[in-house]
């Protein structure tokens, strides 16, 4: 509710809990303390519904599903659509679709008994691509060890697909009847490719995916240090993605006589500036909030500078200490980094074209063009090209001059059963809006005026976000909470 006041209650009487009562500029909520007593909604898993759960986090991860030769996002789609089929849903609440016979995406209903706007969870099933020589388990294969669960998707995210699924097989098998429509749909190509499911839905079916507010589990979650909760991330907004083509020529020539305008070292000398120019430090809205929360949960020399980066004005020597941090420096500023590199055609010829991608996050306010140019005048070299690549790899002079999402409502029906699990799940855990760095599906809902929230339910340590990694995994414990989390989640918000 933007201009006005909204209070979040979470459970646990032994506990002061958060409501949000200031209003930030985004028209999200900065969490403040309170205290509520409300009776717990987690209804156990069985051992059964848990074994399901995790045979089919297993069938997903163990269906390859990266955009490559290898790779097939259709498959892992049937694999879905017969659990569902052979659990008895009506063909007509089943609807495999899309716009390629290997990109399609699963769109599934469990039908309300009202006319409510329905509750759509999203998931994307295609993962980025992973090479076994790089891991140390086959990263598609689904291996237990050490507490952990080891796959390519463990973590972005299979998982909160399979916990969706689960959930979505276990309220139909307890004949559950939602007020509002349950609607699950798994796309394709959220991770690259050509074809996104979501985007695809929203053009091509709305019908099928239209929405009071979407709960996406690709981004939010709990943050851990040394296994204590500090805070439960909401996604409110998201960083801009951008890549970008720098390409630096260069007549070439016999390598027995190397040239200083060599177009390797052209391109190196550009990226070693971009590698040490950091954009400049900024917070929102959203941005702040998250920080005011995690300011009560920190300790020591980061609560400090937390406190010193929210004054005004903020200490930019603070702000650089936190900056140190991967993770907090991507909530401070825009970040680009190279992250593909292309150079020479023989080994005794000096190259004649070197080029890199830079793939940039944008911080909410600046657009794509503005980034491009602002590249532009990092390299200082007018013999460099900078050209914007499109998400289908088409690739123009200029980019886009769109920005991020505007962040939603805070709607009581989402957060409040959100903060009440979260309590009783993670006692004590600050719900916060927070901005996502990476991106996600959400954009193209928000863009289509349909609400969207980021939570996904699972606990993981700050410094172990494996997510397009080697060894990307899963704690064990956090799976089996989030099933008992989007059980109850998926039931309060179909009431």
């Amino acid at each position: 509710m933007v201009g006005g006041e909204y209070n979040l209650f979470m459970s646990n009487s032994a506990l002061r809990v958060l409501v949000a009562t200031a209003v930030v500029t985004s028209g999200f909520c900065a969490p403040l303390l309170r205290g509520q007593t409300v009776a717990p909604l987690i209804t156990p898993t069985s051992a059964a519904d848990r074994a399901e759960a995790i045979g089919i986090f297993k069938e997903l991860i163990e269906i390859n599903t990266t955009d490559t030769t290898l790779g097939n996002v259709t498959n892992a789609a049937v694999a879905m659509q017969k659990r569902f089929m052979d659990a008895g849903f009506a063909a007509s609440e089943v609807h495999l679709l899309g716009p390629a016979p290997h990109k399609q995406n699963l769109v599934v209903r469990i039908k309300g008994t009202s006319s409510a706007k329905p509750v759509l969870f999203l998931g994307h099933i295609d993962v980025v691509e992973a090479l076994p020589k790089d891991w140390h388990t086959d990263p598609f294969k689904f291996v237990e060890k050490d507490g952990y669960y080891y796959g390519r998707g463990t973590q972005d995210m299979k998982d909160s697909d399979a916990a969706l699924v689960a959930t979505f097989l276990r309220l139909h098998r307890e004949g559950y009847k939602p007020a509002r429509h349950l609607v699950l749909a798994l796309t394709a190509d959220e991770e690259g490719g050509s074809y996104n499911g979501a985007d695809w839905l929203v053009q091509n079916h709305r019908e099928l995916v239209d929405a009071a507010f979407v709960i996406n589990p690709d981004s939010g979650g709990i943050e851990l240090e040394h296994g204590k909760p500090i805070v439960a991330d909401v996604e409110a907004t998201e960083k801009v993605y951008a890549d970008y083509q720098v390409t630096a020529t260069n007549p070439g020539g016999h390598s027995s006589r190397p040239r200083p305008d060599n177009a390797i070292y052209e391109l190196t000398a550009a990226l070693n500036k971009l590698q040490s120019y950091s954009f400049p430090f900024e917070l929102n809205g959203v941005t702040r909030a998250y920080f005011e929360a995690l300011s009560k949960q920190e300790k020591g020399q980061t609560a400090e500078d937390i406190r010193k980066i929210l004054a005004t004005p903020p200490d930019m020597e603070a702000a650089a200490r936190l900056s140190a941090e991967p993770g907090f420096n991507s909530n401070f500023r825009t970040t680009c980094v190279a992250t593909r590199l292309a150079a020479g055609h023989a080994n005794n010829a000096l190259a004649q074209t070197a080029q890199a991608n830079v793939n940039c996050r944008i911080f909410p306010g600046h657009s794509p063009e503005q980034i491009r140019k602002e590249l532009i005048g990092i390299f200082g070299n007018p013999q460099l090209t900078v050209k914007y690549v499109s998400d289908a790899g088409e690739v123009s002079d200029t980019a886009p001059d769109r920005k991020a999402i505007v962040p939603p409502p805070p709607l009581k029906e989402v957060f409040e059963p959100l903060t009440e699990l979260v309590n009783t799940i993670w006692p004590g855990t600050p719900v916060t809006p927070v901005m996502e760095n990476g991106a996600s599906d959400s954009i193209y809902f928000a863009q289509a005026g349909i609400p969207s929230y980021g939570f996904s339910a699972i606990a993981l340590e700050r410094d172990d976000d494996r997510a397009h990694g080697q060894d990307e995994r899963l704690p064990v414990d956090s799976y089996a909470k989030s099933l008992g989390f989007f059980y109850a989640f998926t039931k309060a918000l179909g009431k």
